[in-house]
């Protein structure tokens, strides 16, 4: 298991025995599961996001402290937070990261994750000159999971 995974499955494992709400302090879990505290940061950052439905809360000082507080949005609103996240442009990557996620957490189910990432591959898109794949990719994105949010509840696998 690589570490961030650690590190996530740590953090959620706080969340669960505390309902929803964790405190952490970054440099103690560092050393407890024995990578830096930049993997710590990595991990909230990419894992524990607003889209995801998190809010991370930091103090820093000695006594400081991270909070993460797992909030209820509803899968419409999530789908909303991450298609104004998306922006103009989106590479592969994060475009497979945002999926994953949102799969993980049942915003998505599989089958429409693994049309939407189809869709927005680099297979489909390979035709396209370079400079505006990462453009195309984003329209593509945004409208396949407006389509999504829009059709939730009515008949269709969101």
């Amino acid at each position: 298991m690589r570490i961030s995974d650690s590190v996530a499955n740590y953090i959620l494992e706080l969340l669960k025995e505390t309902d929803g709400i964790a405190e952490i302090q970054r440099n103690e879990l560092a050393n407890l599961l024995g990578c830096v505290p930049s993997q710590i940061n990595y991990v909230l950052t990419s894992r524990f996001t607003p889209e995801q439905g998190y809010l991370v809360e930091s103090r820093r000082g000695g006594g400081g402290y991270i909070r993460i507080t797992r909030r209820q949005l509803s899968k419409s609103d999530v789908m909303m937070h991450i298609i104004n996240a998306v922006g103009d442009s989106l590479d592969i990557g994060a475009a497979r990261a945002m999926t994953e996620n949102m799969v993980q957490s049942g915003v998505l189910s599989k089958g429409v994750g693994s049309m939407i990432l189809a869709a927005v591959s680099e297979q489909s898109l390979g035709g396209l000159p370079k400079d505006i794949q990462n453009r195309v990719r984003a329209a593509i994105y945004k409208n396949m999971l407006l389509v999504s949010r829009n059709q939730e509840g009515s008949g269709y696998a969101v």
